[in-house]
Parts: C-alpha cells; structure tokens; sequence
C-alpha cells in the first residue's frame, strides 16, 4: 500500500531546500504525494522558528492539522525544520497530536520514522545537526522557471539577536563543483533564473576553501547556458569584497539586484548587535556600489527596538534610510529570542515602542517606493511573467529587480500575443499601483 504523504513548508527558502529534498527522499520511498494536506494520510510540517512571529505561525499550522487529525481526514502528524531542531522534546510533550518530531540531522531517515509513525508507533529523532546533508536530490517546489541554490548551511556570524548558529550549526559550504552539476540539472528542467541562498552567502568557501569564493562560484554559475538570470540574496556588508561587486557588474547574467542586510545603522547599536559597520562605512559602501553598478537595486532590512535603542538612536536609523533611498527594504520590530545574547541585555524596549518604529520607518520606505514607481512611466522593462490575474485582469511578473515572494510585480495588459509563465517580455510602463509598475507588452 503507497501512504500519501502532504507537506507545508514555512519560513525561509533555505527551508524550502530542505523541504524539496525531503520529497525526493520520499518519493524514493514510493510514498505517494497530494498538494492538499488535508487529503493526506501523514501531513509534514517543515517549520520555521527564527523569530517569535514565525514560530506562532507553524504552531498554528500544527494546530490546524490537529482538528483534520480529530476529524479523521489525516493520520499522523510530522514536525520537521527549525522549531523541531530547536524544541525538540518540548514539541511532543506540549503538543500531543503530534505523531513525530523530527530534528534537522534526522531529515536522511524520514521516510522510516513516517512509516513507523503510521503505523501507530510516535517517533522522536534528533541526531547532530551536522548530520544534515547538504547534498541529494530534490523534487522542485518552486514555478519551473525559477529555484533556489543553497550554497550552504549554518552560521558562524553569531549576531546576538540571532537563534540560527544554535539551531543550524556551524557554517558548511558546498564544493563549487556539487553546486555546479545542481544547477545544470535545474536549467534542463526549465530553471532560467537561479537564485544563490545561504544564511550569509558573502561568506561562502571560507570554511571549505581557506578564502571566500563566492565570486569564483557566480563566474562558473555564468556558464551554465541557459540559465538567463542570476540572482544573490543575504550578502553581508563587511564581507562584500571589490571581487564580488565587481563580478556582478561584469557578468551580465548576474541581475544587477543586492540584498544587504544591514539590521542597523548606529554604531553601538551595531556593536550590542554584535555587527560590525557604522554610518560612515555603510554610506561609502553603498555610493561605491551605487557608482559601481548604476542600475543596481539595493534590497535591506533593519531591526527597530533593539535593546537599549535610544530615541536618537532610531532617528538616526530614520534618517539613514530616507538618506540613501533603498529601492527595497524590510523593517521589523526587534523580537526577544529566549537563548540568545540579546535576550539577557537591559534595557529590553517594550513591544509597543517596538513596533511604532517599525510602522515610521516602513510608512516612509512605502512613500520611496511610490515615488520609484512613479519614476518608471515611460520606461521599457524586462518582465519575467508569473501569470495572469484575474481580479485586476492582468498578466503580472517581475523585473530583475524583484525576487520572488518578498518584492513587488509588474501588472500589464498583452493585446495580442498570450504570454505563458517563464517568458521574457518587454513591458513599457503607463502608470503605477501603489509601489508596483502597470504598463502594456510591446
């Protein structure tokens, strides 16, 4: 008898990685998949536990698995992905319906622990979490025409508001040669634009390579034919080398777009961060990558409410952020992560001081973004289409200044060609919906 198996991933694309690797080693299995959960006979739940929001939202997906389980509709439940490493037995004990707990070194042995756990006997694993392999197939989750490359795993950054070295380990990188031959197999499956991921991908090949080798990996990712868009997400600012900008703006596959993560621009805020940088060297970072590539998009997120952010402190963050004019940013409230640094600091800012920072700074980068979008009427842009929306009935995708599920999307109208997803248009700009460009395929 084939089991049918359901999977809902949460949190960040690393996970997402993960979770697509999980299905290839069930599907070797000959566990049988469903796309509904509720439809399942094991449902998996590859959780994310990196801030307090995050793991609300896969406790909540647990709990609703819970009524379908009571209900009848599903048999077992299975916790994997962070909240499991980092929980570990308390998931079980404080959540009974749950049929298994899985920690990330566990994840090769999935398809036994499922089997066991459907046949009535509840599972808990929870090896290293080195154990975790890096390597293996993976069934992709993602639209044909884009996936994620996971150049590495763990962090040995340490931010002192950061959970991730104690739930993913020690930072490993992946051999340049593995992540080549992976790449091509996804351009022969349809993948035109790739997108390098890493908790810090500046700092790829330093642990395997004595050196940083990012740039030497984008350089031989350019090679793969057709592969049409290279996209670099979570580069660390002090570790964004002339090498590595220089690369970006040479090779032409690589999508002129940074993601940077700043988190602040104070220095003793930095320093309580355990980050280094101050406004100074930021501000000359960012005009060298500015007059470097000119057509860049500049992508960051910034925490408010650290502990012991003065007033002043956060105005200078405000200011920073109207100053330099991100094309994209993120800004969150600073949330207490029980085991880090951070959490034992004075000063712990209280929740609402917290969030009415967050609200300022995302209430002026929606006006900058308004404006960039008002700025592109008139303009031609490469579009990589998405699909079609019913509600405003149009075609919506993305410019290579948009990654895919935290930035914006081009709407436009095609009068006589029918774009399908994955095509490459031309789109010139007529107007704008809030911070997102509407224009007609030329």
């Amino acid at each position: 008898m084939s089991f049918k198996i359901g999977i809902v991933s949460l949190g960040c694309a690393k996970n997402q990685v993960d979770a697509e690797m999980l299905l290839k080693k069930l599907g070797d299995a000959e566990f049988e998949f469903v796309e509904d959960v509720a439809f399942a006979d094991a449902a998996i739940v590859n959780t994310c536990a990196f801030i307090e929001p995050a793991k609300q939202e896969s406790i909540g997906e647990i709990l609703e698995l819970a009524e379908l389980k009571k209900e009848g509709k599903i048999k077992c439940i299975i916790v994997t992905g962070c909240l499991a490493e980092r929980y570990q037995h308390q998931i079980m004990e404080q959540l009974p319906e749950v049929d298994a707990c899985v920690g990330i070194g566990a994840n090769d042995r999935i398809a036994e622990i499922i089997t066991e756990a459907l046949n009535g006997n509840k599972q808990e694993c929870y090896p290293p979490k080195e154990n975790l392999s890096l390597e293996g197939g993976r069934i992709q989750s993602t639209p044909r025409y884009y996936a994620y490359l996971k150049i590495a795993e763990g962090c040995d950054n340490h931010c002192t508001y950061c959970a991730i070295p104690m739930i993913r380990g020690k930072y490993r990188s992946r051999k340049i040669e593995s992540l080549v031959k992976e790449a091509q197999w996804l351009a022969e499956g349809g993948v035109k634009e790739l997108i390098v991921i890493a908790q810090d991908t500046t700092y790829y090949g330093t642990d395997l390579y004595g050196e940083p080798k990012l740039a030497e990996l984008l350089r031989e990712l350019c090679k793969i034919e057709k592969i049409r868009w290279i996209r670099v997400l979570y580069c660390y600012p002090e570790r964004l080398t002339d090498e590595v900008i220089n690369t970006i703006a040479e090779e032409e596959k690589i999508v002129k777009y940074l993601d940077l993560p700043l988190q602040h621009c104070n220095s003793e805020v930095l320093k309580r961060m355990n980050r280094k940088g101050s406004p100074e060297y930021l501000r000359s970072l960012l005009n060298k990558i500015r007059q470097r590539i000119p057509e860049i998009t500049l992508r960051s997120t910034f925490i408010t409410g650290f502990p012991g952010e003065t007033e002043e402190q956060f105005e200078e963050l405000a200011e920073f952020t109207r100053e330099i004019r991100f094309d994209r940013l993120g800004c969150f409230p600073y949330s207490q992560e029980e085991d880090t640094p951070a959490a034992r600091l004075p000063e712990q800012l209280d929740e609402d001081t917290k969030n009415r920072r967050a609200e300022i700074i995302t209430d002026q980068q929606q006006l900058i973004m308004e404006e960039r979008a008002e700025s592109l009427e008139g303009k031609e842009l490469e579009v990589l289409v998405e699909g079609f929306d019913k509600y405003t009935e149009c075609f919506f995708g993305r410019t290579s200044g948009d990654a895919p599920e935290v930035d914006g999307s081009v709407f436009f109208t095609a009068s006589d060609v029918r774009p399908q997803a994955g095509d490459f248009v031309k789109v010139r700009i007529t107007d704008h919906l809030g911070i997102d460009p509407v224009g007609e395929m030329i």
